[in-house]
């Protein structure tokens, strides 16, 4: 479904004259609305959206002169044709430089105006469009800016490349931070939808009151402050996706909405009565435990089920090994480039200190911990001391010592437990491992065969245990 042209605005103080313009316009197919007075104009041009204005020069009150630069300054991009009764050269080069695009002398044919105006409609259609390639070109997301070699990023992108060229709704589930968006991004720059729309909505981030009508749209007098009609974002996104981020965070009542939506693409806007249809890829996205809402009340397995045709699980930063330097890395070179900082790498205590933290805040928190110690460092790599302690982060783990996550095994929770003491007791003894030993009761030999057991590296050196577990982390 093409947007349709926005009205155009005659301003003439002569009803005939407006009369008459209203009715060539309409048989072209033109929405008009008409005013007699420049006054009159600018206050509608403040409240609603017109692709173009037709004035007369001579008006009651303000001049149609002085209207066109009322309108130049404070709509640039506006195009407007002025009309006269007094056609001179001189008035003609005056109308030009005020800020119209043609002059018509009166009485002028029809076929004149309409070929004015519809080069009008051109250009307007053109700007449309130039908008949306720009936005577009902005929201090109490659599967190279999904930064991981572990084996689940690995078939994560995978999926991704399967999935992407398919029309299948797609439902991403994982932690704040693990990068749901660059995943739903890199869907639709896959996708055969990729030359369309891609529109975003966060759905926790709009009171509810107003999340149905930034979805759906809504129509001029639906409620206090819809001066005018609006189209929807799944208006916008028409041939193209919309990602509904944090889907979990929606009403009930809207989410009754959305499942009909879901069916065929029909809505309706808030306070109209005609049913509308697009054609759009959904996907979703949701930190929440998406089990836990439904059992809950507060999501439907219905909907659930609607979106869940093809289902993302982003794994957390902390079960990505290795992915941790190879972000952190990634994010130094981003951040050197805009500081201009002459820091080339991250120092050994660096490195072992970002593998033993348990990222709570995931890719996002990882990212803001190397900005600051870039920030912070003045050093060629960045030291320990660059970073924060910790201390709060560690607080927000997600899963309290001592307690499974959901659907962990015992065997995999108590592996989890001892991997997480044994990196606390190497941290807290600056990687010494017999000091590690001692603190946690153990001899040297049997810490070593734990660490080998939970895949834990110790790195190649250990003189002094100066340089043990140089990449102490899961594998």
């Amino acid at each position: 479904m093409n947007a349709p042209l926005p009205p155009v605005l005659v301003v003439d103080d002569e009803k005939n004259m407006r009369l008459s313009l209203q009715t060539v316009l309409k048989d072209e197919g033109y929405a008009t609305r008409a005013v007699e007075s420049a006054e009159q104009a600018l206050e509608m041009l403040a409240r609603e959206e017109f692709f173009m204005v037709i004035t007369d020069a001579r008006l009651g009150g303000m001049s149609g002169y002085d209207f066109l630069g009322k309108i130049r300054s404070r709509w640039p991009d506006l195009p407007a044709i002025m009309l006269t009764a007094y056609a001179t050269p001189k008035l003609a080069v005056e109308a030009i430089k005020a800020g119209a695009i043609d002059y018509l002398a009166k009485p002028f044919a029809p076929e004149e105006l309409l070929h004015a105006v519809a080069r009008c409609a051109e250009r307007h259609q053109l700007l449309r469009e130039n908008a949306v390639l720009r936005s577009r070109n902005q929201e090109v997301i490659s599967l190279d800016q999904i930064v991981g070699e572990s084996p689940k990023m690995r078939e994560l992108k995978q999926l991704i490349q399967t999935v992407a060229p398919t029309e299948a709704r797609v439902l991403i589930l994982g932690e704040s931070g693990t990068g749901k968006e660059l995943v739903a991004g890199a869907l639709h720059s896959l996708s055969q939808r990729r030359d369309a729309h891609y529109i975003r909505i966060n759905c926790a981030a709009i009171p509810e009151t107003l999340l149905e009508s930034e979805l759906f749209g809504h129509e001029k007098g639906a409620f206090t402050g819809a001066i005018k009609q609006k189209p929807g974002r799944v208006e916008e996104a028409d041939g193209g996706t919309i990602f509904l981020d944090e889907i979990a965070d929606m009403s009930k009542p809207l989410q009754a909405k959305l499942l009909r939506f879901l069916e065929d693409g029909s809505f309706t806007r808030v306070g109209g009565t005609q049913e509308l249809r697009v054609n759009v890829r959904l996907i979703a996205a949701t930190n929440r435990d998406i089990v836990q809402a439904i059992a809950a009340g507060q999501f439907r397995e219905d909907l659930f089920h609607r979106l869940n045709v093809v289902q993302f699980n982003l794994p957390p930063l902390r079960e990505r090994g290795e992915d941790i330097l190879l972000l952190a890395g990634h994010f130094l070179k981003l951040f050197r480039a805009t500081m201009n900082k002459n820091v080339n790498g991250l120092a050994h205590a660096t490195r072992q200190k970002l593998l033993s933290h348990r990222w709570p805040g995931n890719v996002r928190e990882l990212r803001n911990v190397i900005e600051r110690a870039l920030i912070l460092e003045t050093a060629h790599e960045i030291q320990p001391a660059s970073l924060p302690d910790f201390q709060i982060e560690a607080r927000l783990q997600k899963t309290a010592p001592g307690q499974a996550a959901p659907d962990e095994s015992l065997d995999d929770a108590l592996a989890r437990i001892e991997r997480e003491l044994i990196t606390g007791a190497m941290e807290q003894n600056d990687f010494n491992l017999t000091r590690a030993a001692e603190s946690l009761k153990l001899t040297r030999h049997s810490l070593r065969y734990r660490m080998q057991r939970l895949r834990m590296n110790l790195g190649d050196g250990e003189a002094g245990d100066a340089s043990a577990a140089e990449k102490i982390g899961e594998t």
